[in-house]
């Protein structure tokens, strides 16, 4: 039987490409990848064969083409985990529902002042207000589904789940800005970047070459 196929964009700088292959590979779930690197002319010439929306993620499984980052996540919970991407709990599986949609459609300040870009390091860039009030947020629901619904352990609804690998990135970005973060949303963040998976993406993330100019720049404002 033919493997699954993930496409999927830099490491350094696509989260929503992180955001499906976190989920299938901390479940794991044996798939293979293409990384196509972003804003390239290879990009441009190979991303139309994979995705129809011309965008990373794409999944494809056979003859079907599953595009969108939190849709591949649906898909697989459907087609590998056995419906353990969400909490078993109908009230936990609606706020996590709530949240990870709330991460895929909101946050546009954060997203833009603080784009994805895993290997850097805390500096003296800072961000506005808007992009705070996007933070404080972000804290505030962590804290709230972790009260809620974390129990005994690490993530937001208990076991990792497709919640977590919707903010994954968040974590990323909040250790290379250097956010302050309060004890439980450090904690969170913590245990994110400690799974294996995780390691294993920003290992490579480390390991590519590729430059995004419009992002360092703005790094580095």
């Amino acid at each position: 039987m033919t493997r699954p196929l993930l496409v999927i964009g830099n490491r350094n700088y696509s989260s929503w490409s992180l955001r499906p292959w976190l989920l299938l590979r901390q479940a794991g779930v044996d798939f293979d990848e293409l990384r196509l690197p972003l804003d390239t002319p290879e990009f441009a010439a190979r991303i139309a064969v994979h995705s129809p929306s011309g965008r990373v993620p794409v999944l494809r499984d056979g003859d079907l083409r599953v595009w969108d980052s939190l849709a591949i996540c649906e898909y697989a919970n459907e087609r590998w985990l056995g419906g353990r991407g969400w909490p078993a709990d109908p009230a936990a599986r609606a706020v996590a529902r709530s949240a990870a949609a709330e991460m895929h459609s909101g946050f546009t300040a954060l997203r833009t002042q603080l784009p994805m870009d895993s290997r850097r390091r805390p500096d003296a860039y800072r961000w506005d207000a808007a992009a705070q009030a996007d933070i404080g947020r972000v804290q505030a629901l962590w804290r709230e589904l972790r009260a809620a619904h974390g129990g005994d352990d690490d993530f937001l609804c208990g076991r990792f789940g497709i919640v977590d690998a919707m903010y994954a990135p968040v974590a990323i970005r909040f250790a290379g800005y250097g956010v302050p973060l309060d004890g439980v949303a450090q904690a969170y963040a913590d245990a994110l970047l400690a799974l294996p998976a995780m390691r294993e993406w920003r290992a490579a993330a480390e390991a590519e070459a590729e430059v995004i100019d419009a992002v360092q720049a703005l790094c580095t404002a």
